[in-house]
C-alpha cells in the first residue's frame, strides 16, 4: 500500500495499527487469563498461553497494511534444547520473529513486563524478565532459561542486549553462548532485516516496511567449554551477517 511518510493516509494507517494492536492485545490477555489456570497444571512450559501470545503478534503484523513481514529459510530438523539468537534493530522484531513455526521463551528487559496488557501477556506466556546491569537478575534469568532448555523448550535471546541504532550489528554479550555451552544446547542463528523502518526509534507512528527473518542452520556446542565462547560468538556473528546479506535484496522497497 502506497502511503508517503507524513501523509494523511500514513497517519490513518498508523492509528489503525495502534487500534488493532490494542484490541487484539486485550483479547489475547483475557483469553490467556482464562487458559492459564486450566492449562498450567499440565503445561509446565506454558506452550498454550505462549503460543497464543505469539500468534496474536503474527495476526497484528498481517492486519497492518503498512507491513510486509515473512519468514524465509528451511526449518530446523528438530527443535528443543536450542538457544535461538538474532540481531535486533527494532521494537517490531518480535512481531516478525513470532512468525517462526515453533514456540520459544523470550528473554526480555524487565521493564517490558510492567507495560499494561502486553507486558502482562509476556508473563502469562512464560517469558523471562531480566534487569539490565544487575548480576543477580541475570543469574536468575539464565537459570530459568536453563530449566526451560532442560524441559525441551527453546529460548530466544538478542545477544546484542539492545537494539542497534545503525545498520551494523552491535557487540554480542556472552550470556546466550555461555547458556548454550553449559546446557549442551544448540545455537540457532536468525537474522532480521527491514524492521528498522517499521517502528522508528522515538516515534509513535508505524511506517511502511518490508521485512524478513531468515532461519540459519543449528550450530552444535558439543565438546565446547567456556573458553570457546569468543570463537562461538564469531561463528554465529558471521552466520547472521551472511543471512542478512541474503535478505537485503528481499527487503528493498
Amino acid at each position: 500500500m502506497s502511503a508517503k511518510p507524513g501523509s494523511p493516509l500514513a497517519l490513518a494507517l498508523a492509528i489503525w495499527t495502534w487500534f488493532e494492536l490494542c484490541v487484539l492485545s486485550l483479547a489475547c490477555f483475557f483469553l490467556q487469563l482464562v487458559l492459564a489456570p486450566l492449562t498450567w497444571p499440565f503445561d509446565r512450559n506454558r506452550v498454550i498461553t505462549g503460543s497464543l501470545y505469539r500468534r496474536t503478534a503474527v495476526i497484528v503484523s498481517r492486519l497492518t497494511p503498512l507491513w510486509d513481514f515473512k519468514v524465509v529459510g528451511s526449518l530446523p530438523a528438530r527443535m528443543g534444547r536450542t538457544v535461538v539468537v538474532s540481531n535486533h534493530c527494532s521494537q517490531a522484531d518480535p512481531f516478525l520473529i513470532s512468525g517462526v513455526p515453533w514456540e520459544m521463551k523470550w528473554l526480555g528487559k524487565a521493564s517490558l513486563f510492567r507495560v499494561p496488557v502486553m507486558g502482562w501477556s509476556m508473563w502469562l506466556a512464560g517469558d523471562i524478565p531480566v534487569v539490565r546491569g544487575e548480576k543477580a537478575s541475570a543469574r536468575s534469568a539464565m537459570a530459568r532459561c536453563a530449566r526451560y532448555l532442560e524441559r525441551g523448550m527453546p529460548v530466544m535471546i538478542f545477544p546484542e542486549g539492545t537494539r542497534s541504532l545503525t545498520d551494523e550489528i552491535g557487540p554480542f554479550k556472552d550470556g546466550a553462548f555461555q547458556l548454550a555451552i553449559t546446557t549442551g544446547a544448540d545455537i540457532l542463528p536468525l537474522a532480521v532485516h527491514g524492521t528498522a523502518s517499521a517502528l522508528p526509534v522515538h516515534d509513535w507512528r508505524f511506517a511502511r516496511a518490508r521485512a524478513r527473518v531468515a532461519i540459519g542452520d543449528p550450530i552444535s556446542t558439543a565438546g565446547m567449554s567456556l573458553e570457546d565462547i569468543p570463537h562461538l560468538k564469531q561463528i554465529v556473528r558471521e552466520e547472521i551477517e551472511a543471512l542478512r546479506a541474503k535478505l537485503r535484496p528481499l527487503t528493498t522497497m
